[in-house]
């Protein structure tokens, strides 16, 4: 008895060596979220949900699941394509299980951080709680929280992920949004062209006609596209002729307000040369035909925003030369790292 008490001790640091080993390789390490000088602040409290290496790569897993959609095919990426800023390119509406179609366009999943409101109308104001809207519509994924979590705690690997990535080791409906809103915060565009010129880097010198492009957007179109985000986070009516056969009413789906008639969220600009098709519709394929649709083709409503209508004239007008010289600006803010970047990729 006496050799085998004195087998156990001496055995006995080797297995806290193990374990200590063990527990020193699945440290949580938290991940660098810095904000780029060119930037404004946040608007999303990063610290009641801190990214971290194993919150992320949870969220990258749930984010190109099919199996949180009811046929098992339509993840979250299906619709949002990272060489596209994530939106679903070449589709004016977006499509989901079933081949049901909706009546919007994808919106680019980039910069989520700094957005107060999300989804077109707004429909929620907090990243965490995003992802409920597609994951349980019947046109999108048509998911069920219960099933996908029955789904969740059968499998090994979100078995080993979930108890990596939270204190409370839990496989719950809470974790895996907020693993998924970890693996959102960390998509920052902020290395474009533009970007390093604002921050007057290598590689930020622009042509003359980005340069004469950027003049004209700062007078034409920042009042609604502000800040280097390339948005003011605002709901606007853009003067867009309504669909009779959808009769989209925009934010006023959500509060009701007369006042907010036809409105949607001001987009981000960035990377919009690989983003069409454009608007809540996608009725435009092209950036020409965005610029068109101001100079020309706005519908004067009610709500229609006062910068569309002064002195009595619709849109903003512009010549051939200046269309020419704004989409040359525009193409500027395309960030070819971030459509790239192997850490947001599906492979």
């Amino acid at each position: 008895m006496l050799k085998i008490k004195h087998f156990i001790w001496l055995l006995l640091p080797f297995v806290i060596s193990c374990t200590s080993d063990e527990d020193e390789q699945y440290t949580n390490i938290p991940l660098e979220f810095s904000v780029p000088s060119n930037f404004p602040a946040l608007a999303y409290n990063i610290e009641l949900n801190k990214p971290t290496e194993k919150g992320f790569e949870l969220g990258k897993k749930l984010f190109y699941d099919g199996r949180l959609a009811s046929d098992g095919l339509v993840s979250c990426g299906f619709c949002h394509i990272q060489a596209n800023a994530f939106t679903h390119h070449g589709h004016t509406a977006s499509h989901g299980v079933n081949d049901a179609i909706g009546t919007r366009n994808a919106t680019p999943i980039q910069n989520m951080a700094y957005q107060k409101t999300f989804m077109y109308d707004g429909a929620t104001n907090h990243l965490d709680l995003q992802p409920i809207i597609p994951l349980t519509s019947p046109i999108e994924m048509n998911g069920d929280l219960n099933t996908i979590l029955k789904m969740m705690k059968t499998d090994k690997e979100y078995q080993k992920l979930f108890s990596q990535a939270f204190d409370d080791k839990a496989i719950t409906t809470e974790n895996m949004l907020k693993a998924l809103s970890q693996f959102m915060v960390m998509m920052v565009s902020s290395n474009s062209k533009f970007d390093k010129y604002r921050r007057n880097e290598t590689g930020g010198t622009f042509t003359s006609d980005e340069s004469a492009g950027y003049t004209l957007f700062k007078t034409k179109c920042a009042s609604c596209h502000a800040t280097d985000l390339m948005t003011d986070d605002s709901f606007r009516n853009n003067g867009l002729a309504v669909n009779p056969k959808v009769n989209d009413v925009g934010r006023y789906r959500v509060t009701e307000l007369v006042a907010d008639y036809y409105k949607f969220k001001v987009q981000s600009l960035r990377n919009v040369e690989v983003s069409a098709p454009y608007m809540h519709d996608g009725r435009f394929g092209t950036l020409e035909g965005v610029l068109d649709h101001y100079d020309s083709g706005v519908v004067d409503s009610a709500t229609l925003d006062p910068i569309l209508k002064k002195n009595g004239k619709l849109g903003i007008p512009l010549t051939v030369t200046e269309k020419t010289q704004i989409i040359a600006f525009l193409k500027t803010l395309t960030d070819t790292q971030f459509l790239t970047d192997k850490r947001f990729s599906e492979f």
